[in-house]
């Protein structure tokens, strides 16, 4: 199973370093020398990860096919993603795989029934998961444990606790700002 680790961002010098935009939790992992991803492309493509290291808070990656700043450039934008067994998981147990979510479905602190998983969306300050409501819209909910504090993979849920406007965006109060506001 191919899963989501990485997009190539910009060269990064004449050696044909790139920078990464990092999509997995386990990034010594996924881009430990020597190890091999593919990209999303028709047909893909395999890199091979000759070097990687943090600089200045991004991580920066040299690939084998990759030998310098011109290889590196026609890099851009692809996608990297890496092969797993179908039954591993992160090694952190409060961590999970989009696969995992996609599908769950949604119930309240409540009891309520709210929906079905359909997406993580992926966001540099926190990962959102979108939710199909019942009545067929969607919305999307942080996915912090403030907001989402059960995860059951046995049971297939996820546990939301609703917020004023979280599940229902038309049933959000609204507050004024200054006085006489409406």
């Amino acid at each position: 199973m191919l899963v989501t680790v990485g997009r190539i961002g910009r060269a990064h010098g004449i050696k044909g370093e790139v920078g990464l935009d990092v999509r997995t939790d386990e990034p010594d992992r996924r881009f430990a020398d020597g190890a091999t991803l593919v990209t999303d492309t028709k047909p893909p493509r395999t890199l091979t990860v000759e070097s990687s290291r943090w600089h200045s808070g991004r991580l920066l990656v040299k690939f084998v096919e990759s030998p310098d700043r011109t290889a590196a450039e026609q890099l851009r934008n692809l996608v990297l993603q890496a092969e797993i067994a179908e039954d591993e998981r992160p090694e952190d147990p409060e961590e999970y795989y989009d696969r995992e979510l996609i599908g769950l479905s949604v119930r309240t602190t409540d009891g309520e029934q709210a929906g079905e998983v359909i997406d993580v969306v992926h966001l540099p300050s926190q990962d959102l998961l979108e939710i199909r409501r019942p009545a067929g819209n969607a919305v999307l909910v942080p996915l912090v444990e403030q907001l989402v504090p059960k995860i059951d993979l046995d049971e297939k849920y996820v546990l939301v606790a609703d917020r004023p406007g979280l599940l229902d965006p038309e049933g959000a109060e609204v507050t004024p700002t200054e006085p006489g506001d409406s």
